[in-house]
């Protein structure tokens, strides 16, 4: 998985490529309302900390850095001023980016701010066990049976999937989100990604792949994204509150709610802006698609973030 994904000629770092939004439609790509719901949890956090001179925004696995464009954009000017936004992807730069815009391929230290990650534990390669025993897979995508799994690995399973006929080892996943939380000083975390809870691990795992809009075979051979879901109340750090991403962006102002008819008649133009926001908005929060995705919150140093704490829609 990591060298399908990372290594030479892999899926995410292939020269270029069309980035994920040339593959599959997260929730950046669905809309622009996404980056305005993250700028105003960005101004959450700016007021928790007392309006710092300087404002981090980490957006980790950032593709192609729309989602740092979206925010940026979508905050007034005098805080988009303080703002420090970094894209921290393993592909390379891309040509065009808002030159404000610091990309690196580590989480960096010392963070004051907001640090997200929209579908990006997905795609830190695991181990799958079944049976027992590790699935080792060739290159063609055929599995067979490897080593019985043990130590860490297993110590995980037993506390966080324990019964089920095949599981994903999520433990890399917990260690790069404490990784990544270790570099942020004060503010708060945000994992976002199809998720699933210990009380309901599915019992034949995830594992897929996607190429050009389609699920596919997760063949490792570097021609789809190979991903599985993730454990997030595994990754959870203290403090921490696990949302639905429907709870998340309606607490922060996106709503699918039809605009009154009575707008049509008084000003149509804003009518059908109005009803094409709805329609968006109603994609982000849909039961059983996007709507469904975990939210994993994690403050450091200020108190977590609730709907209940959400700023009315600017």
């Amino acid at each position: 998985m990591r060298s399908a994904l990372y290594g030479p000629g892999g899926f995410y770092v292939r020269p270029g490529g069309p980035g994920p939004a040339g593959h599959f439609r997260t929730s950046v790509h669905a809309s622009g309302l996404y980056a305005g719901a993250v700028a105003r949890l960005l101004r959450w956090v700016d007021g928790e900390l007392g309006h710092p001179r300087r404002l981090d925004l980490v957006d980790v696995g950032a593709g192609r850095g729309e989602l740092l464009a979206g925010v940026l954009a979508a905050l007034e000017p005098e805080v988009a001023a303080r703002v420090r936004p970094y894209a921290v992807e393993r592909a390379e730069r891309p040509e065009g980016l808002d030159p404000r815009i610091q990309w690196a391929a580590e989480p960096p230290g010392g963070v004051t701010g907001l640090l997200f990650a929209n579908e990006w534990l997905d795609n830190v390669p695991l181990d799958v066990a079944q049976d027992g025993r590790y699935v080792l897979v060739a290159a063609d995508g055929t599995e067979s049976p490897g080593d019985p799994v043990e130590g860490a690995d297993l110590a995980w399973l037993e506390r966080w999937w324990p019964g089920g006929d095949r599981a994903e080892i999520g433990r890399p996943r917990d260690e790069a989100w404490a990784a990544a939380v270790a570099g942020l000083e004060r503010g708060l975390a945000v994992a976002v990604d199809y998720a699933h809870t210990r009380g309901a691990r599915p019992p034949w795992g995830t594992l897929t792949g996607f190429r050009a809009g389609r699920e596919v075979r997760p063949v490792p051979d570097g021609s789809c994204d190979v991903t599985a879901h993730v454990a997030l109340d595994a990754c959870a750090g203290p403090g921490s509150v696990l949302l639905t991403q429907r709870e998340a962006l309606s607490a922060l102002g996106v709503s699918g709610s039809r605009p009154p008819l009575a707008l049509a008649s008084t000003d149509p133009a804003a009518y059908v802006r109005a009803l094409s926001s709805a329609g968006e908005a109603a994609e982000l929060t849909a039961r059983g698609g996007l709507g469904d995705f975990g939210w994993l919150v994690q403050p450091v140093g200020i108190r977590a973030w609730r709907p209940a704490d959400a700023p009315a829609p600017a």
